[in-house]
């Protein structure tokens, strides 16, 4: 006779309440099932282990190959991947991993039962996305079974550990160079424009490493790196005036080269993982970084603020024209739309420059670049297509559309060359950082301030600075989804790198 299917309180279950039936109970999620939509999906493990020390170098290793993704730059949702899949990969069939901001907690029993538990705690980090690409490609060693052995593992992470830092630091700061002078440009400075923010980035980029060494809090080195870029863009707006040397700058240049110099200073990867954490499930270390970069960010303006009240006091004794009534209009037809897809190509590759890109990401992070700025600055414009006629989209709109397309071809492009996505598109992000809309806000606030009391100019300053910060979500906020689209569409791209590799 078959058995009546009854409910959690033991009562019959009539064929006509079966769609009332709750849902089954949750349970936990394997190990193996936790990596579904990341690079690291169905790994090839190897025999679990027997003997507690053999469950410890497993941990061991995944904790460490967490920690030096940490200490890199990496976001949580891939560091926590990346453990899982090494734990995964070694035999372990159970682990816990809980990240916090800067500690990094992971756990797993033995065959008897007895938990095993390691802490790694990150105070630093650094910008070495090459170091991060090989721990990527370890990872991914790991899981498609290039790699039997934790022992091997371990060895070759260790190399991985002590090897050298990829370019010199002098070419490291010509990256921040190129990377100002494109953005200047892309906004419409001129030749002088363009100097002076190379040549203040450079100063900058030296004066905030002697401020490193001696320990000085990020906050003041950005507070001290934004106003010496307001006084270095003043002398040289002071120096083109007097004709000095033959080149000319106008008022907006002088502005240009203020906005480029906070693009660089701007944390562009912080401000990414900040957000991918928030959305992704990690608030805790997401309101941990978004905090840093808050501070960070204010430390820019109290910087721009405090060198622009100088600089302004002194150019209203002077009569050089910066605090004349609609001085900067800031409006001026920017540079042509091809000539910013230009700019922002250059702008990615020095941006990989900067965070140690590997040589063959380099052009891929330029080519991500120059779409960003095409997307950015195109859709904005009327166009036809098929005879169908548009009015244009807004310009935040817009970036976030770029943003998206960043992420979708970032993360498909970064794992086809073994890399993550991150590796391709925090670079090419960066030319889109909103370091004009904040210059113009604090512009507006301390002009305001020094030539009149308008409240209306006040609002208007504030208005402007809201509208960076809106900027800023949309960039960081249509990385992760361009992130999340392409997830589906990365598992030819892993088996094939996969076959390739055994």
């Amino acid at each position: 006779m078959e058995q009546q299917e009854t409910d959690p309180a033991g009562l019959p279950i009539s064929g006509r309440l079966r769609f009332l039936q709750g849902e089954p109970v949750t349970e936990p999620l394997p190990i193996a099932d936790s990596l579904r939509h990341t690079p690291y999906r169905d790994p090839r493990t190897m025999e679990a282990p027997e003997q507690e020390a053999s469950v410890r170098s497993a941990l061991e290793l995944a904790v460490r190959v967490g920690e030096l993704l940490l200490r890199c730059g990496a976001g949580t949702r891939d560091v926590e991947a990346a453990v899982v899949a090494v734990a995964a990969a070694a035999g372990l069939r159970r682990v816990e991993v809980d990240i916090t901001n800067q500690s990094l907690l992971v756990q797993a029993p033995t065959p008897a039962g007895v938990p095993v538990t390691l802490l790694r705690v990150v105070r630093s980090n650094t910008r070495d996305f090459a170091r991060l690409t090989a721990v990527h490609g370890l990872v991914e060693e790991l899981v498609s079974g290039g790699i039997d052995d934790v022992e091997a593992a371990t060895k070759k992470l260790r190399r991985i550990q002590r090897s050298s830092r990829l370019y010199p630091r002098w070419l490291v700061s010509l990256g921040y160079a190129g990377l100002a002078g494109s953005v200047c440009a892309l906004l419409g400075g001129h030749t002088m424009a363009i100097v002076v923010a190379i040549v203040s980035t450079l100063l900058v980029d030296r004066i905030g490493r002697w401020l490193s060494k001696r320990a000085v809090p990020s906050f003041y080195e950005a507070t001290i790196g934004a106003a010496v870029s307001v006084l270095l863009a003043w002398l040289g707006y002071l120096v083109a005036v007097h004709h000095w040397i033959g080149l000319e700058m106008t008022t907006n240049d002088f502005g240009y080269a203020i906005a480029a110099g906070i693009v660089v200073l701007l944390p562009g990867r912080a401000m990414v993982s900040a957000v991918e954490d928030a959305v992704t499930g990690y608030p805790v270390t997401g309101a941990g970084r978004l905090l840093t970069v808050l501070l960070k960010t204010s430390g820019i303006i109290v910087g721009v603020a405090a060198g622009l009240s100088l600089t302004l006091r002194i150019d209203k004794a002077l009569d050089l024209k910066l605090t004349a009534p609609q001085a900067l209009s800031l409006t001026a037809a920017p540079a042509s739309l091809w000539l910013q897809v230009i700019g922002g190509a250059i702008g990615g590759v020095s941006g990989a420059v900067t965070m140690r890109v590997l040589p063959k990401h380099l052009l891929p992070a330029g080519l991500l670049g120059g779409l960003g700025l095409f997307l950015a600055n195109g859709l904005p414009k009327s166009f036809h297509l098929f005879g169908i006629s548009s009015g244009g989209l807004g310009a935040t709109t817009s970036i976030a559309i770029a943003a998206v397309a960043i992420g979708v071809l970032g993360r498909m492009i970064g794992l086809r060359l073994g890399a993550p996505a991150l590796v391709m598109v925090v670079p090419a992000v960066s030319p889109l950082l909103p370091g004009m809309r904040i210059f113009r806000g604090m512009y507006e606030a301390v002009a305001g301030s020094i030539v009149s009391s308008s409240v209306a100019t006040q609002a208007q300053a504030i208005s402007t600075m809201m509208g960076a910060a809106a900027v800023a979500l949309a960039i960081s906020t249509g990385v992760v989804l361009g992130d999340v689209m392409s997830a589906p569409l990365d598992r030819q791209a892993i088996r094939r790198r996969r076959a390739r590799r055994r």
